[in-house]
């Protein structure tokens, strides 16, 4: 009975017109597969809460590695790890407390031997994502803690990551403020989900939240001339202006594939996500074509090359549903395995960490086991779940 009537209070917070596939509106007696979560789970989380991303040499975990594997956790009702997971992040990356230091964003296999800490400066994206997740896990869970805890976290992201940029605003950095400096200021449209801002908008509405918001509305429509979103950009003081990225240039790959990722999961009732669909109607007009996302992306002359991964596809599977690109879904489900959620006939094979992560956030989504709300708090679909039907 309790497990109904948790999944009759996630069913009622799903957003007007997100329909759940046919295996999830089944009866609410039934079960939510999770092969995705449990596989990715076997090989990338160790038992004590490590997220590990094997495809590196220093066989390296960070902090945003950590960050997804709470949120995913959640996702799946899946508390024991989340704890886990949440206590190698403290312990290993935050000297022990998350309260008093950003996690350093690298850790893993030393030069000189040995393992530990091998950058210590923080990642602001994976910050965001860790507050969230506590944020939202105390109020699903009911756990007053991890909301003190994420407040605490999100007071140091203020403190230490949020500047203002003349001409602009307050924005967040990709890093701390002590690493950076002007008059052209790096930035990375990935790293700031629009949800994730809402929530915290909401949480401290005297807060620079909106403001940043604003502003990354803002920068991801300056930066799209044809369409694609950079994986970098800069603003530059003396233009007062976005620029091509001092170091990146005007390249669009595997950071930028989140900003249509997170752009494609917003609610409907977002005021702004009809200004971020239509600025990003590069990654459409090409898969339309037809033809498979591309690898890179010159965003300032629209010029394509590469073929992207099955994650890619899988990042664009909520882009496209928003956009109403019915036979452009089909046709990207068609590149994922069976296996992950895709209708591609062979089995698939171990992927890397990244692209695994991408396919979670994209198929998850479209599965319907979870959604944003309007203010950007997690609306899971909780449900038991379903026996392994893996083989191997």
């Amino acid at each position: 009975m309790m497990q109904r009537r948790r999944a009759l209070a996630a069913l009622s917070l799903l957003p007007a017109g997100l329909a759940l596939p046919a295996m999830a509106q089944s009866s609410l007696g039934g079960c939510m597969p999770q092969d995705d979560w449990r596989s990715f789970a076997a090989r990338h989380i160790q038992p004590d809460g490590r997220v590990i991303d094997f495809d590196t040499p220093q066989q390296q975990s960070t902090s945003e590695g950590q960050s997804y594997g709470l949120f995913f956790a959640l996702v799946h009702d899946d508390r024991r790890r989340f704890e886990r997971v949440l206590a190698w992040t403290e312990t290993n990356l935050c000297g022990g407390s998350l309260a008093q230091h950003l996690p350093a964003w690298q850790w893993g296999r030393k030069t000189e031997g040995g393992w530990g800490v091998i950058d210590p400066n923080p990642a602001s994206d994976a910050d965001l994502w860790i507050a969230y997740a506590l944020l939202e896990a105390a109020r699903l869970w009911e756990v007053p803690a991890w909301r003190t805890l994420g407040l605490a976290l999100l007071a140091l992201v203020e403190r230490e990551e949020v500047i203002t940029l003349p001409g602009l605003g307050r924005m967040l950095l990709p890093w701390s403020r002590n690493v950076a400096s002007g008059p052209v200021w790096r930035l990375n449209p990935s790293y700031l989900p629009l949800q994730l801002l809402r929530r915290f908008q909401q949480e401290k509405p005297t807060g620079p939240w909106k403001e940043i918001a604003d502003n990354t509305v803002r920068m991801v429509v300056d930066t799209s001339p044809q369409g694609f979103t950079p994986d970098w950009c800069a603003w530059a003081t003396e233009q007062k202006a976005f620029v091509a990225d001092p170091d990146k240039g005007t390249v669009g790959s595997y950071d930028a594939i989140r900003v249509y990722l997170w752009a494609g999961m917003l609610h409907p009732q977002e005021p702004a996500r009809a200004a971020l669909l239509k600025s990003l109607y590069g990654p459409r007009r090409v898969i339309e074509r037809p033809q498979a996302p591309p690898e890179y992306v010159d965003t300032a002359t629209g010029a394509v090359r590469g073929t992207g991964p099955a994650g890619f596809s899988g990042a664009l599977l909520p882009y496209l549903k928003a956009q109403g690109a019915s036979a452009a879904l089909t046709a990207q489900q068609a590149r994922i395995p069976v296996d992950l959620g895709g209708t591609a006939a062979v089995p698939a094979a171990p992927l890397p960490y990244y692209e695994r992560m991408l396919l979670l956030f994209g198929q998850g989504w479209l599965d319907g086991r979870y959604a944003f709300g309007r203010n950007g708090q997690l609306q899971p679909q909780w449900r038991p779940a379903c026996p392994s039907t893996r083989t191997a």
